[in-house]
């Protein structure tokens, strides 16, 4: 037999895979299965991430495949707006320029340029990785069918009103600009509380304010008080003058006001607080920007105007000391959001901004509640009914220059402004060639949301006329039947495909969604870079394999529970694909070639129960898969395998020789079964022992194992119990021979010759009674004896007496110990954690030695 080197065997394979077709779409198949990539960044890199997604996808993509599905795994990757740009800007800047130096069209142009060059990284390694999607059919989430879906998708919203545009205060990022809620990510932060005191006007009074943000304070437009608090009664209507500037503000009240908190008294910056954005619209407040786009002071700021927002702190704070505004300081633990991609500090801002309004929601909710999608694990569907719920408008607009750029053009004769799909030549109304085209781009996320119905033609345009799949695909393969993507952009992309979906199709865009968990190290500790603890899938393929990766994945891969990933698993894998290795050079051994399993008879009583256990793997396997436990499904195959077929069929057929030639046919049937899983391998044994090649025959297209009635034939495992029994007579008494051994079970005559042979007893008696003056063994369904008279256990009495009188003393001065209070209290928790665990291994110990001894003492 070869020898397996996967290395090079999944290159060369997976290159033959995809030149021939395998992965892309077979429509002579009746029943349709589709299912969508997530796209991954265009500059992106595979992490481990991206590694659990796509095998978990490649595992469901491969069964139905061979399950008779016209199957559908549509790829393609996204444009990642922010991400990409800073790439690029780094780049120029590197060159000593600037976005705005070289303008937006030779911006745009080096952007195109570097998705050319490193846009093929990702795909690359998700070939590695073994995935098969149809890759004839690869997308680009700005490529010209999906920027024509994207235009019209706009302004349909925008013709029904559900997209307007407005002055919003917004989650804002100096660095990358507007983003949505969810693209904030929250950090605790030890920080400062700042009590600043605020002159009344015509008075000796003041009034003391607590502030995490002083530097926003030039903002202030009032000052507000709980209208219930008796400290502060007196002082509503009166007004304060702002320390250092002397502008004078209003004294409000308002119930909104937490009387417990600071000094119940809390500033008014309507330009710079979400809460206080909406404080200042009930009451008419005047909304000051203090800085600008880029968090730099502007003139309202006097002596600070030019400094960032987050150097100029300090300075405010010892200026207001000096002057004697601040009455103390306190130290503050509180959240900070930062932007999820540059990390940033984010601010509210008030700004122009493009919004999707929360209306769109409103079928997407009601589907889930019918249950038309269904999440695995099912608790997620109360994450995305309580965020779902508490919606706010989408801010969808976006200040890059990479992206989809907003279909919205004005007027600079008349001031009209109108959205179109194509690019207009004159302004509709005044017919003006005088017009400009908003100047923003649409959040990422906002093209992401089209993708299970975009990337199959929908509003494509004359992109892709002509070709089949372009022109029947929408009917054939929408809605998609499954999603599998990570828990964490359940928000991000998974609500917001519900919303477009259900909107544009008016039916939900999947029927299942599964969402994974993360992918931690061993400890349970998330991966980082700082902690030197990340595992790369890239390295891990290249020490290993990618069928190991797969399968440690898939194994691991427990429904609602974070995956504890090491290279440990990923040896256990590696010696499971040496077992199948092994067991393949074993059959081929005895025969060359073997025919596959529905076209041979299974006469012997060993192939029979063989195929009786197949039987059930594969009952068990497609179950699991159905209801996507990976997880139990890669166990079920480990087990039926290394056990059942490797450890004792393999075993067992040294007596059954003529079993041989179908214990081949069935390890191939099993090879399709855990195909899905380890693609390489499974391929590799299939051809060895077939005698053919991938080309002409590969496994990737087999029929996938489909369960029989079988009856149930002789009772091996009650046979193995058997053997095993005995084994642990011999290794107990140290005995090398064994003449006669008794079996008390209902067992049939074929298998005295099993257990003669793989026990290496002489001879074997079953019978219906124990036997008196014998060791036993009893086990779950049987019991075996062998005459003392045969064994001399004095030897063996004698050891086992010895071992237990020397653990008893070690087991009583440990107890001495533990019961003693002054070391109880006096030493550390940590040692008297090991005395207790050493104790109760010791009387484990000790109990299977008793155990012991009364089995030869019986």
């Amino acid at each position: 037999m070869k020898e397996y080197n996967p290395h090079n065997f999944e290159k060369e394979t997976y290159n033959l895979w995809e030149k021939e077709g395998f992965f892309e779409v077979d429509y002579s198949k009746p029943k349709n299965f589709c299912i969508m990539m997530p796209p991954p960044n265009v500059t992106g890199s595979l992490h481990i991430g991206h590694a659990l997604t796509f095998t978990l996808q490649d595992i469901i993509v491969r069964y139905k495949r061979m399950d008779g599905y016209a199957t559908l795994w549509q790829p393609g990757t996204d444009h990642a707006g922010i991400a990409t740009q800073n790439v690029v800007e780094k780049q120029i800047l590197a060159e000593g320029k600037t976005k705005e130096e070289i303008g937006r069209e030779e911006f745009l142009k080096r952007v195109w340029e570097w998705k050319e060059f490193s846009g093929g990284k990702i795909t690359t390694q998700l070939r590695r990785l073994g995935a098969s999607p149809a890759w004839s059919r690869e997308r680009f989430t700005m490529d010209e069918g999906l920027q024509r879906a994207v235009r019209v998708a706009f302004k349909k919203l925008y013709d029904e009103g559900l997209i307007v545009k407005g002055n919003y205060m917004v989650n804002w990022c100096p660095k990358d600009g507007a983003l949505s809620d969810i693209e904030v990510e929250y950090e605790t932060h030890e920080g400062k509380l700042v009590y600043m005191k605020y002159p009344i006007v015509d008075s000796n009074e003041y009034i003391v304010v607590a502030t995490t943000r002083p530097e926003t304070y030039f903002g202030d437009t009032a000052v507000m008080v709980n209208p219930n608090d008796e400290r502060y009664k007196h002082l509503i209507g009166k007004k304060v003058r702002l320390p250092l500037i002397n502008r004078e503000i209003p004294i409000i009240a308002d119930e909104y006001v937490d009387m417990e908190f600071g000094t119940g008294a809390v500033k008014v910056t309507p330009a710079h607080d979400v809460n206080d954005y909406e404080v200042g619209l009930r009451h008419n407040l005047e909304l000051i920007k203090v800085f600008d786009e880029k968090g730099i002071l502007n003139k309202e700021a006097g002596e600070f105007a030019g400094l960032d927002r987050i150097e100029a702190r300090d300075k405010i704070i010892e200026k207001l000391q000096k002057e004697g505004f601040i009455e103390k300081i306190e130290e503050h633990t509180h959240q900070v959001g930062h932007c999820y991609r540059c990390k940033s500090v984010i601010e509210p801002y008030v700004s122009t901004q493009w919004f999707l309004k929360k209306e769109i929601a409103i079928p997407a909710i009601k589907a889930a509640n019918k249950g038309e999608v269904k999440f695995h694990p099912a608790q997620w569907k109360n994450n995305y009914d309580a965020w779902m719920r508490e919606l706010r408008d989408w801010c969808i607009s976006r200040q890059l220059w990479w992206g989809h750029q907003i279909p919205v053009y004005y007027c600079n004769e008349c001031g009209n402004e109108w959205a179109s799909v194509e690019e207009p030549t004159k302004c509709p109304k005044c017919h003006s060639k005088n017009f400009h085209q908003d100047p923003d781009v649409l959040d990422t996320w906002f093209s992401s949301a089209l993708w299970p119905f975009s990337t199959l033609g929908w509003e494509n345009g004359e992109w892709g006329k002509g070709i089949k799949w372009n022109e029947e695909d929408l009917n054939r393969f929408y809605p998609n039947n499954l999603l599998i993507t990570g828990f964490d952009i359940l928000f991000f992309w998974v609500a917001r495909m519900m919303m477009m979906g259900t909107h544009f199709l008016k039916e939900v865009p999947f029927k299942d969604v599964y969402l994974h968990a993360l992918v931690r190290d061993e400890h349970g500790q998330k991966m980082s870079k700082s902690k030197g603890n990340v595992i790369d899938p890239l390295e891990m393929i290249e020490k290993y394999s990618a069928d190991i990766l797969r399968f440690t994945l898939a194994v691991l891969a427990v429904q609602g529970r974070d995956i504890k990933l090491s290279e440990n698993k990923m040896i256990e894998a590696r010696n499971f694909t040496n077992k199948l290795y092994n067991a393949a050079r074993f059959l081929k051994m005895h025969q060359d070639k073997f025919e596959d399993l529905e076209n041979i008879e299974i006469k012997t009583e060993l192939g029979k129960w063989m195929v009786y256990k197949l039987n059930e793997a594969i009952k068990n396997v497609r179950n699991e898969l159905e209801e996507y436990r990976f997880n139990d499904a890669a166990m079920t195959l480990y087990r039926f395998l290394w056990q059942d077929f490797c450890d004792w069929g393999i075993e067992l057929s040294k007596v059954s020789k003529e079993s041989i030639s179908e214990l081949g046919s069935i390890f191939k049937e099993a090879m399709k079964l855990l195909h899905p899983f380890m693609p390489f391998i499974t391929e590799f044994l299939y051809q060895e022992l077939s005698l053919t090649t991938v080309k002409d025959n590969t496994i990737m297209l087999k029929e996938y194992p489909q369960a029989k009635e079988v009856v149930k034939p002789a009772d091996f495992d009650l046979i193995i119990e058997a053997i095993v029994s005995l084994r642990r007579i011999k290794a107990l008494t140290g005995a090398k021979e064994i003449k006669k051994a008794y079996v008390l079970a209902n067992l049939p005559d074929l298998a005295k010759e099993f257990i003669k042979k793989l026990a290496r007893i002489e001879d074997v008696e079953f019978i219906n009674n124990p036997i008196e003056n014998a060791i036993r063994d009893i086990s779950d369904n049987l019991e075996t004896m062998v005459s003392k008279e045969e064994i001399d256990i004095t030897p063996i009495i004698n050891r086992l007496n010895q071992q237990k009188t020397k653990l008893n003393k070690e087991i009583e001065k440990l107890q001495k110990k533990l019961s003693n209070e002054n070391f109880i209290k006096k030493a550390p928790k940590e040692v008297v954690e090991k005395n207790k665990k050493e104790l109760d291994e010791l009387t484990q110990k000790l109990q299977k030695i008793e155990d012991e001894l009364r089995k030869l003492n019986d």
